[in-house]
């Protein structure tokens, strides 16, 4: 068996399956479906959760009226702990001296894809009002909770059992340059969230940042509990959900995947948050 310490964490009785993939289940799927042609309108828009947003309960604390909670697969972008969070140093969660700091993110890679969860939310002050056509414009508001990252519209496709896919686009946090991050805020406020800790760049890394343990661990929990209507097989969306997880998302060298990182370092499952960060650190 591979990564026991999660099995052992994780409230299912469901063990963790040697080597298994998501690749291997993706359209395998057995469960309830509904039909969704909905995409981002002037009432609604769709978002695409790929760490914390994995769960439908954590997804809930950020948009407690979300609609139509669901898996999907992002289309040609990669999953990646590349760059530093200032919440994490915010909310003293960070390990600077060992580098255990990084957030995740999505990158443009064509050819790679992850699962994600996809559901609909609002559109409560998310999209500029003056947003041309049908293009996305994110919000002030929308930026502030989500600074370092650029907002945008990617390409997904349902996971549905007819396994008839259509392509659709939802909203997603993307990977940045501190050039834009610099260009949007200032550099009173580079300096306030990233220098004033040490940090002399956010999307510079190459090397040596690793994932920040209580968000990693908040990750996996997500991934593993991320359809609460329904007991967790390998073959249903917790199953598909989770491995992808593992086995889709990889380190800043862009090569190790979490599966083999938590392999090497499986204290990471036993890192639990604060006691005041225990609700928004729980998967």
């Amino acid at each position: 068996m591979r990564i026991n310490v999660i099995a052992a964490l994780l409230t299912s009785s469901v063990a963790v399956v040697d080597g298994f993939s998501s690749h291997n289940i993706l359209f395998g799927l057995s469960r309830r479906t509904t039909s969704i042609t909905m995409s981002t309108t002037d009432d609604y828009i769709t978002i695409l959760g790929f760490g914390s947003l994995l769960s439908e309960k954590s997804s809930r604390t950020t948009f407690p009226t979300l609609k139509h909670f669901r898996l999907g697969r992002v289309l040609d972008h990669r999953r990646t702990f590349a760059h530093p969070a200032s919440i994490f140093f915010q909310r003293n969660i960070a390990k600077l001296e060992t580098l255990e700091m990084s957030s995740l993110s999505v990158e443009y890679k064509e050819g790679f894809s992850m699962v994600c969860s996809v559901f609909e939310v609002p559109n409560e002050g998310l999209a500029a009002a003056d947003a041309p056509g049908n293009n996305f414009v994110p919000s002030q508001k929308f930026l502030e909770r989500e600074e370092e990252f650029e907002i945008t519209k990617v390409r997904y496709e349902e996971i549905e059992t007819s396994g008839n896919q259509e392509i659709k686009e939802g909203v997603i946090c993307r990977r940045s340059t501190d050039e834009a991050y610099i260009a949007r805020w200032g550099q009173e406020r580079f300096q306030k969230n990233y220098l004033d800790y040490g940090i002399k760049t956010i999307w510079g890394w190459n090397e040596g940042i690793r994932p920040c343990p209580v968000y990693l661990r908040h990750c996996v929990l997500a991934a593993w509990s991320c359809d609460s209507h329904e007991k967790w097989s390998k073959d249903g969306v917790g199953g598909i959900c989770y491995n992808s997880f593992l086995d889709e998302t990889y380190l800043v060298d862009r090569v190790t995947t979490i599966r083999e990182y938590i392999d090497q370092y499986p204290e990471v499952m036993t890192t639990k948050p604060p006691d005041n960060l225990k609700e928004r650190y729980s998967g």
